[in-house]
């Protein structure tokens, strides 16, 4: 293969191997967090008894499914593009469409979860310190008010952080993750052992055929919520020890959300009833914690804001990384698959704030955003869930450092069924739940055919073309800065015109990705 560089080959800085299994397991308390934006709203349209069944239906799905995703993670550990480089290295050859339409998928709401709970802080901001400030703007189609503008202040922030890198910042996961243990606690045990418990008046509002449609409905809201915790997956190339510690983060996640999101809405419904809390879905926590404690709302407040800061550093982190891997693998432009010296993917980043100050401004409320979101989502998990199964048939004798039982296929083709079937009746079914609707529809669907087109023109013009300079993300010695961990890599270029198409494939009897004859190069333990 040819360097476009005549001078020496392009060297890309890698994502450096800093992360042990344990700081991927911190990541996944994300999703604890996470549940904060929806609960209430589930327990105010299922009833208590209703909204328990189903977020332990969505759990057990979701551990399920990322049980399965262990053998894929093992087999492309080189892999920052997650669960969506999966489905479309399964799918590549059937339907190379896969390849963008996964990505965009599952970039799009893992990137959104900082509007989803930037908005949520301003809520809760102006709900304990600032209840008059109830002014508004509109402008178009976007509106401020006092919780969008506090989300936007919050947005910008973490932008900045996150230009410093993620292992720069893995402190503050530590401390947020430390933040959000103490209302997880609170809530989880406080409501049983204070007494005032009682199931008496939880309700089950879901009934006969439509409240089987309703339910589908919910799962589709849920599903983000529960399936994330697949999040320590797309920082797979970033282990030191990539393949055990991806199976132990991911496994660790898996347990301990499976535990959280059964408990903590049959304890707070129990304890507050579905009245209060239909009342306050967003904040109803603040008058849990004081009751529970006798006091302290403000430093509730501040634990909860650290909390949902925990989720946003991992959407952010997420979703860069993704985009950056689609924008080396050849799934959408190659300037997305840029690192900068410090290997951060800093393109990436910036597509993230303007999305997120959009999504904030326009769609507003989190669960609108939620659910914009989860209609690729969804079906990225389909894509993924099947191409286990095809992968098993296609490359039988491939390496897989996990191997996990033959049953498991039959199982992820019925995985893959059931959240198709989510996907259609959620998809079509807004107005069930009272959030959403055609615009958010529509803004989901064209997002998703923004990434195929950014696909094609990456197929059908970059890639039939001489890069140019700003194609690059650096050449030579400028792009291997001192003491950087891991090996410098050739960056992608245009002589391989098939390179969206041919993929990867795995390195002989290495479960490791490495570029077919006339695919991008990819570096090792760097996508």
């Amino acid at each position: 293969m040819s360097s476009p560089n005549p001078g020496g080959p392009d060297r890309m800085p890698a994502l450096p191997q800093k992360m042990h299994w344990y700081d991927g397991f911190a990541l996944t308390l994300a999703m604890p967090a996470a549940l904060i934006a929806s609960l209430g709203a589930s327990i105010g349209g299922l009833g208590a008894w209703g909204a328990l069944a189903l977020w332990a239906v969505s759990m057990v799905l979701a551990a399920a499914a990322n049980w399965i995703y262990q053998e894929l993670a093992a087999m492309f550990p080189e892999s920052s593009g997650g669960i969506a480089d999966y489905a479309a290295e399964a799918w590549k050859s059937r339907a190379p469409v896969v390849g963008p339409i996964a990505g965009i998928g599952y970039w799009f709401p893992w990137t959104t979860a900082l509007a989803i709970y930037a908005s949520i802080v301003g809520s809760l901001v102006q709900a304990q310190w600032f209840p008059d400030q109830d002014w508004s703007y509109s402008f178009g189609p976007a509106t401020v008010d006092f919780p969008i503008a506090v989300g936007l202040v919050v947005i910008v922030l973490l932008f900045g952080a996150a230009m410093a890198g993620l292992h720069a910042a893995m402190w503050v996961v530590y401390v947020t993750g430390g933040m959000l243990l103490v209302p997880l606690t609170v809530f989880v045990v406080g409501p049983f052992v204070s007494g005032d418990w009682s199931a008496a008046g939880l309700h089950w509002n879901l009934h006969g055929a439509a409240g089987l449609r309703e339910a589908l409905v919910w799962l589709y809201i849920m599903a983000w919520t529960s399936f994330a915790v697949e999040v320590c997956l797309t920082f797979a190339p970033e282990y030191k020890d990539t393949v055990r510690d991806t199976s132990r983060a991911l496994r660790a996640g898996v347990l301990f959300c499976l535990g959280v999101f059964l408990l903590m809405p049959l304890s707070l419904s129990g304890y507050l009833g579905e009245a209060k809390i239909s009342a306050e879905p967003v904040t109803f926590y603040v008058g849990a914690f004081q009751r529970l404690i006798g006091g302290g709302a403000d430093l509730m407040v501040v634990f909860l804001i650290g909390s949902l800061l925990l989720i946003m550093i991992t959407g952010l982190a997420d979703g860069s990384r993704v985009l950056y891997h689609m924008g080396v693998r050849g799934t959408t432009i190659r300037q997305a698959g840029v690192l900068t010296r410090r290997g951060v993917p800093a393109r990436a980043l910036w597509v993230a704030l303007v999305l997120n100050v959009l999504a904030i401004t326009v769609l507003q409320t989190p669960l609108a955003i939620i659910v914009t979101g989860n209609l690729g989502y969804i079906l990225t998990h389909v894509l993924a869930l099947s191409g286990f199964a095809l992968l098993r048939r296609d490359r039988p004798d491939a390496a897989r450092p996990i191997r996990l039982p033959a049953v498991f296929v039959p199982i992820a083709w019925l995985l893959a069924a059931l959240l198709l079937l989510v996907l259609v009746v959620g998809a079509t079914g807004f107005e069930i739940s009272g959030y959403g609707g055609y615009r958010e529809l529509a803004v989901a669907l064209g997002v998703m055919a923004a990434g195929v087109g950014l696909w094609l023109y990456r197929t059908k013009v970059q890639d039939r073309r001489t890069p140019t300079p700003s194609d690059r993300a650096c050449s030579g010695a400028e792009c291997a800065p001192k003491g950087a961990r891991g090996t410098a890599r050739p960056a992608t270029t245009a002589q391989q015109p098939n390179d969206s198409a041919a993929g990867f494939r795995e390195g002989a009897g290495r479960g490791r990705i490495s570029a077919e004859p006339g695919a991008a190069s990819t570096p090792p333990a760097s996508t």
